[in-house]
This record gives structure tokens, C-alpha cells and sequence, in this order.
């Protein structure tokens, strides 16, 4: 197998097939990808380049991603399902030794290499305790959701609970070792703002990661509980059905009695433990095929029609339009600088589009000269019409 010469090389290549890469990451579960397949999307000499320096692995007339870089990119994207504790408990293990190795050394310039070191673990520590958790709590729904064996679902589930005892275990070892006294000479010492930080956002990571634990063990003992009275319901079933079909299931059993002895009420209502089905099972055709058969079971004939309503009378859709003329002041202002009239005799005999009463006009009067003082002139006399007297008003 080849190798890439420098960090270029590699980019250059994963550029030029990224759609390839993509395609075969997205069906990475169906193991079934095969080489005609990939040469949608890239050349044949560039997909054995992939194959040569290991980017993909071909078994026959298939290929699948190398899992080293299939690890990377589910890394990355944070989409691997895989509980990896041995991991926490590696980088654990770095910080003790780099601590050690700080606390020993005399050169600065060495020291600020451990201490670099020591931030980067106390970083990973953090991020994938609590990455685990979240992967640890899906895995146990597809496990309790989809897992179609009853043996091997109860097997899955107590190996996830296995898995969330080491985590906890992990976190309590993480705890001490930030508090404990043997690395307290260290944080003292080495503590600069960073590490600082990095140690309170650890802290509150650990802490997220308790709460998270303790959700997860109580869903794992629900999860286990309907799954084991599931299975003993379903084997008691299997013995009863092979029983009867064997027509020996009064002759072995007690079945008659126990039922004569029963005093159940008969509407009693029975124990239900809901399932929630996952995503990833209601889009596969089992699922469809088994909620056809559920809604075919529950149809219930032709539905009742529904009530029409009576049609909207024609008196509510027709639309009534009220139209109302307004004065325009701005057309009386031009019509007055031309008339020679003072405002009052001009406002009084001024052609309107519709019949305005005097006391209207009045008001017209007034608005006028409210809203165009500054281009008339008001003199000193004054006019009377009807008792009323009125400011002589005329155009500048």
C-alpha cells in the first residue's frame, strides 16, 4: 500500500473525490457498495488511486471506506455510534503523566510542551465523556426499538448499562484527578487563564454528564423491565400455542383450573407499555408493511358524512361602495389667487362638487387660513354676513 508524501497530497485527493466520499459515507451501512457504483463519480484510475493508498479497501466487486478514515469523518460529524471509554481512560491517563513530567522538568521551554499537552487531554477528556453519553443514550433506544430478538436485546441492553457503569467510573476518576491533592501542586503552579478555563468548562461537562447518567439508568432498567415481561409473555404463549396444537393442554397443564380459580374483572384494564418507534425503523419497509396491516385491522367501514352547511345567500356576497366627495383646499388656494376676492365672499360662492351648508363653509374658511397663512394677507377690517364678522382675507 501507498502512502501520501505530505498533508497536501491527501487534501488534494480527498478535494478531487469528495463526491465520491460522500456518497459512500451516507451508505456506509449498507455493505453493499460496489465498484461500478463509484465510477458515477470518479474515474477509474482516481478510485484506484483511493484503493492503493488506502482511503478505500475492495473485497471483490465491492468497496467500502478504510476504517481508519471512516472513524475520522464520523468522529468529526459526530455521528459514531460506537462507546469508546478506553479512550476517556487513555487520556486520562496522559494528564497524570504529564503532570509528572511538568512537575519534573527544569526547562521552560519543555515545560510549556507538557503543559500544551496537558490542555489538549483535558480537552478530549471533556468532549468525548459527554459525546459518549448522548451515543450511549440513542444506542439504547435502537437497541430497545429495533432489536427484533428478545435474548439479544435484553444482552444489548445490559451491555449498555455495562458501558454506563464505566463511564461513571470514568467521570468520578476525571473528578479526582482535577481535585485531587497529588495534581493540586499543578493547577497551583501551571494555572494560567486557559487552563483555567478549560478546567471550569471540564467541570461542567462532568457535571452534565452525571445528570445524563442518571437519566440513562433509569431508562435502561424501564427498557429492561418491558422487555423481560415482553419475552416471559411471549415464551408463555409459545408453550401454550405448541400445547394446544399437540391437543395435550389439559392433560400437562392446570389451565382449566387456574382459569376456574380466576376472578378477574372483565373490563380490567391491562398493563400497556408504550413503544416509540425510532426514525430510522418507521422509514424501513417492515415498519410500513406492519402499519398497513394495523390500519387495515382498524378500519372501521365508510365514515359518517359530514354536515354541509347551506349556501352563502347572494345578499352577503354582494359588496355595497360608498363614495364621498371631499373639498379639495389646495384647488380653492389656486382658484383664489386668481379671483380678486377676499377669502370669505370666494369660500361662500365657490362652485363645490356637492351642496355644503354654511356652516361648512365656515369651516372651509377657517382651515384655509390655518393651513395657508403665510401666502395671504389678513388687513385690519373686517366684514359681517349673517351676525357673523370675518377677517378680511386676501391673497399676497
Amino acid at each position: 500500500m501507498l502512502h501520501f508524501n505530505n498533508i497536501k497530497e491527501l487534501l488534494n485527493l480527498l478535494a478531487r473525490t469528495k463526491d465520491l466520499l460522500a456518497e459512500m459515507f451516507e451508505k456506509r451501512k449498507s455493505f453493499a457498495y460496489k465498484y461500478d457504483m463509484a465510477l458515477e463519480f470518479a474515474e477509474e484510475d482516481v478510485i484506484e488511486t483511493l484503493i492503493n493508498k488506502g482511503v478505500l479497501r475492495q473485497n471483490g466487486a465491492f468497496i467500502e471506506l478504510d476504517e481508519q478514515y471512516l472513524g475520522f469523518f464520523e468522529q468529526v460529524l459526530e455521528v459514531n455510534e460506537e462507546i469508546n471509554t478506553a479512550y476517556i481512560q487513555e487520556n486520562i491517563g496522559q494528564v497524570k503523566q504529564y503532570i509528572n513530567y511538568y512537575l519534573q522538568e527544569s526547562n521552560e521551554h519543555r515545560k510549556y510542551g507538557y503543559l500544551k499537552n496537558i490542555k489538549s487531554a483535558l480537552r478530549k477528556i471533556g468532549r468525548i465523556t459527554l459525546r459518549n453519553v448522548i451515543d450511549l443514550n440513542r444506542n439504547i433506544e435502537n437497541a430497545f426499538k429495533s432489536e427484533p430478538n428478545y435474548k439479544i436485546k435484553i444482552t444489548r441492553l445490559e451491555n449498555f448499562d455495562q458501558k454506563r457503569r464505566d463511564i461513571q467510573l470514568l467521570v468520578d476518576q476525571a473528578d479526582r484527578m482535577i481535585t485531587g491533592e497529588e495534581e493540586q501542586t499543578f493547577f497551583k503552579t501551571a494555572m494560567d487563564d486557559e487552563l483555567k478555563h478549560i478546567t471550569a468548562q471540564l467541570r461542567i461537562k462532568l457535571t452534565e454528564v452525571r445528570h445524563n447518567l442518571i437519566e440513562t439508568q433509569k431508562q435502561v432498567i424501564e427498557y429492561l423491565n418491558q422487555v423481560k415481561f415482553q419475552s416471559r409473555l411471549v415464551e408463555k404463549i409459545k408453550q401454550v400455542k405448541y400445547l394446544k396444537d399437540q391437543f395435550e393442554l389439559k392433560a400437562k397443564t392446570n389451565l382449566t383450573e387456574l382459569l376456574q380459580q380466576n376472578n378477574a374483572v372483565a373490563f380490567e384494564s391491562k398493563p400497556a407499555y408504550p413503544l416509540r418507534l425510532s426514525l430510522e425503523y418507521l422509514q424501513s419497509d417492515e415498519a410500513r408493511n406492519s402499519l398497513e396491516k394495523t390500519a387495515h385491522k382498524l378500519k372501521l367501514g365508510r365514515r359518517n358524512a359530514l354536515p354541509v352547511a347551506e349556501g352563502i345567500s347572494d345578499a352577503y356576497l354582494q359588496t355595497e361602495t360608498e363614495e364621498e366627495v371631499f373639498i379639495n383646499l389646495q384647488a380653492m388656494r389656486n382658484g383664489f389667487a386668481a379671483s380678486g376676492k377676499n377669502l370669505f365672499q370666494f369660500v361662500m360662492e365657490y362652485n363645490y362638487p356637492r351642496e355644503v351648508a354654511f356652516d361648512e363653509k365656515l369651516t372651509v374658511f377657517c382651515q384655509m387660513v390655518s393651513m395657508y397663512e403665510l401666502e395671504f394677507k389678513v388687513d385690519d377690517d373686517y366684514g359681517k354676513a349673517d351676525s357673523i364678522e370675518y377677517a378680511m382675507v386676501y391673497p399676497k
